[in-house]
């Protein structure tokens, strides 16, 4: 019981002194609210922007992939793009082995196609 009572004496002084309008010194800085301000910032610029800029670039790789496209799909999978449809791709991961992926699979394009969209055997897949 005696540590609580002499808590409240220590305590008692402190509150008394604010509830006067005493001011904290250190003006401006002094405010709590002005740190939890200054943390939200830094919180924007360290985490939130960045992420919105990879996002961007991730929507811009999947909206220009085009066939003949090296790709690396999200689980790990590495083929080449044989045919692109407006929500889907279809993916070559071995001789007679096409697998058709959402487009937000694709991770990342390890190697650009060397031809122009246009060339190729007329029905949309690469030549072999």
């Amino acid at each position: 019981m005696m540590p609580l009572l002499s808590a409240f004496a220590i305590a008692s002084p402190v509150l008394a002194q604010s509830a006067e309008g005493g001011g904290s010194p250190g003006g401006l800085f002094g405010n709590p609210m002005v740190f939890m301000v200054l943390m939200f910032v830094m919180m924007y610029f360290i985490l939130i922007r960045p992420q919105r800029q990879r996002q961007k670039q991730h929507d811009e790789l999947i909206k220009n992939v085009k066939v003949g496209d090296h790709v690396v799909t999200s689980g790990g999978e590495h083929g080449i793009i044989s045919s692109v449809k407006d929500r889907t791709v279809m993916i070559r991961v071995a001789d007679n082995v096409r697998i058709e992926y959402e487009r937000s699979a694709i991770a990342s394009i390890t190697k650009k196609a060397e031809k122009p969209e246009g060339e190729g055997n007329g029905n949309g897949e690469e030549k072999s």
